[in-house]
């Protein structure tokens, strides 16, 4: 007999689980029906700020022709879902549709935090999340006229490099005392903001926004910092995270995590064996992880699951990341902060080169937990493979050696 599975989002993560499902053989027990709430199929979220530098929105899509016009796949774009009904098993649509289903998996994502500050909402702000969002950006954006990005996180730094591709001067205004604090430490976010300052970025750490001024046309004309600076500019982009898309909680009656999201255990699903959650909006032991890679591992988890009643447990999102951000080569992995109990840290900080780089060891002084490498992250594979494991040479050594 066949069943329904029902699919609340079509982002990265719930595309993937379409794709594995549909690529295992034993998926012909499956109807799945997806449910996208943007007027576009999934895409590379990641990459968005290529589109400021010529790239296209359908040169970003996941979907290929083959995924579309699988006859088992039931794909509905631009159908939000507005609320469900665990007894009757039934989720309902902006539309007026409803859609049974026998097993459920949210995949809602997430939504970016604006700070509720004075003049947020005028014209002239943006956030930074979907297709149309930067091509707003970019119909607004005025070479040779400032900028400000207000968060300094990975898509942050993103969307500072598009605005700069698109010829306007760029300020980032960042809550943390350094940027990319999620990724790596205070050293490595210290040379980031040495490498982009000399590209012409103005970095502000340590600030938060105060206020969004209005001009005499009532759009953006300049922000006001809590230190007391003042930045004229017509264009601000706030990137300054985002909060798990868990609004279906309440109407299904799903535990959510203490910061949000779907509380699931470590195979993604919630109190209700019906009904899974991945990606963003997945509280996996009770944290979300706002990363495209751990959103693949849940959602090929929940495909073996669903596929042939067994798959593999998450065990601990991995948030290592190596990117090129303006230019500029960072990476984190691992245990970067050193928050483990004796943990020791080897720091090479090369300031003539304008490099850093830190390995961080258990206790025996052997074992790798972690790292960070900004400004010349080449030795980021060889690193990255040896986590966990004893280091086959002094930390100083494996360093040169992997820039070799």
């Amino acid at each position: 007999m066949t069943r329904t599975l029902v699919v609340v989002g079509h982002g990265m993560a719930g595309h993937r689980l379409a794709e594995e499902m549909l690529r295992d053989p034993a998926q012909e027990r499956w109807r799945i029906v997806v449910l996208g709430e943007e007027p576009r199929p999934a895409y590379d979220r990641v990459a968005l700020s290529s589109l400021l530098g010529g790239r296209t929105a359908d040169q970003l899509g996941l979907a290929t022709p083959g995924f579309l016009g699988d006859p088992r796949l039931e794909l509905r774009l631009g159908t939000p879902v507005t609320g469900a009904d665990r007894r009757a098993r039934t989720v309902s649509c902006a539309d007026g549709s409803r859609v049974g289903y026998d097993a459920l998996v949210l995949a809602t994502g997430s939504r970016p935090f604006v700070p509720p500050v004075p003049g947020h909402d005028l014209p002239g702000c943006f956030v930074y999340r979907t297709v149309e969002d930067v091509e707003a950006i970019r119909a607004a954006a005025v070479p040779g006229r400032p900028a400000v990005v207000v968060g300094g996180g990975l898509l942050g730094l993103e969307a500072v490099g598009g605005l700069r591709r698109l010829g306007m001067r760029t300020h980032v205004v960042e809550l943390a005392p350094w940027l990319m604090s999620q990724q790596i430490d205070a050293g490595g976010g210290r040379v980031l903001a040495r490498l982009i300052g000399q590209l012409g970025v103005r970095v502000h750490c340590g600030r938060t926004l105060r206020t969004v001024e209005p001009g005499p046309d009532g759009r953006v004309h300049g922000v006001a910092l809590d230190d007391g600076t003042a930045l004229d500019t017509p264009l601000v982009v706030f990137s300054a995270g985002v909060r798990p898309r868990d609004d279906l909680a309440a109407p299904l009656g799903l535990a959510r995590g203490e910061r949000g999201g779907f509380l699931v255990d470590e195979h993604c699903r919630t109190a209700d064996e019906r009904i899974w959650a991945i990606g963003e909006c997945a509280a996996v032991a009770g944290r979300c992880v706002g990363l495209a890679a751990p959103g693949y591992r849940m959602a090929e988890s929940v495909a073996r699951r669903l596929l042939h009643g067994a798959g593999p447990a998450l065990t601990g999102a991995d948030t290592s990341a190596r990117l090129k951000l303006l230019g500029v080569d960072v990476a984190g992995f691992g245990d970067a902060h050193a928050r483990s109990e004796g943990a020791l840290e080897f720091i090479r900080d090369d300031h003539g080169a304008g490099s850093y780089a830190k390995v961080v060891l258990a206790a025996d002084g052997r074992t790798l937990l972690g790292g960070v490498l900004a400004g010349d992250a080449r030795a980021y594979p060889a690193l990255r493979a040896l986590l966990g494991r004893e280091l086959p040479m002094a930390p100083e050594r494996l360093l040169t050696e992997a820039h070799r």
